[in-house]
C-alpha cells in the first residue's frame, strides 16, 4: 500500500485529493471546449464534475495496481485550484506507472504543469517504487509534450493516425522515463 501524506508540497503548488468544494473550480475549466480538445471527452457540465469530485475524493491511497492517486494542483500562496493531475500505478510486476494533468488556460505558461508533473514522477519513483513512468498526448497537443520533455521524459513512440477521437484519427505521443534516469537528473542531497 502507498499513502502519500498531503498536501505533496512543491515550489508553489500543493497537491492534494479531490474535495466537495472543488466543484465550481474544477468546472470552471473543464467546461471548456479548448481544455478537452485532445481529451477523450467533452466538456463537462457541473453534474457532471460534481460526480467526478465525489467519486476521486476517496482514492487517497494506492493498495492494487489499477489503480489512481486522482489530485487537485493549488497555489500554495492562495488556495486558488489551477489544475488537476493522477497517477496511475499500471503494473506491479512491471513496476510500470503512467501520469496524466489538465491545468486551466487561465493559468497556462507558468510552468505549474510542469511543476505537478515532476511532483507525480517523484511520488510514482521515489513513494511507488516504480521503475518506469509513462504519459501519452495527442500530438497536436505540443504544450503537453513539452510539459513531458522539461521533466526529462524522452518521446519513445509517434503512432499515426492511432486514435479515432472525436470524428478524426489522430496521432499519439508515448512519453517514458526510468527511475534510475530521473534519479541522475536530481540534485545531490
Amino acid at each position: 500500500m502507498y499513502a502519500p501524506e498531503y498536501p505533496i508540497r512543491t515550489e508553489r503548488l500543493l497537491l492534494r485529493p479531490y474535495a466537495p468544494g472543488d466543484v465550481d473550480a474544477l468546472h470552471a475549466y473543464h467546461r471548456l471546449p479548448d481544455v478537452v480538445r485532445y481529451l477523450s471527452t467533452g466538456p463537462r457540465s457541473r453534474a457532471d464534475v460534481q460526480a467526478i469530485v465525489a467519486e476521486r475524493a476517496v482514492a487517497r491511497v494506492l493498495t492494487a495496481e489499477g489503480q489512481a492517486l486522482c489530485l487537485v494542483a493549488e497555489l500554495a500562496a492562495s488556495g486558488e485550484v489551477v489544475g488537476d493531475c493522477v497517477l496511475f500505478w499500471r503494473s506491479r510486476e512491471h513496476q510500470r506507472g503512467e501520469i496524466g494533468y489538465v491545468f486551466n488556460p487561465a493559468h497556462h505558461g507558468r510552468g505549474l504543469a510542469t511543476e505537478a508533473a515532476g511532483a507525480l514522477l517523484r511520488l510514482g519513483f521515489e513513494g511507488l517504487g516504480l521503475h518506469r513512468v509513462v504519459a501519452r498526448c495527442d500530438a497536436r497537443n505540443t504544450a503537453s509534450a513539452r510539459v513531458m520533455e522539461r521533466i526529462g521524459m524522452r518521446r519513445e513512440a509517434h503512432f499515426v493516425r492511432n486514435e479515432f477521437l472525436k470524428g478524426e484519427w489522430t496521432d499519439e505521443l508515448i512519453y517514458a522515463i526510468l527511475r534510475s534516469e530521473w534519479a541522475a537528473r536530481q540534485p545531490p542531497g
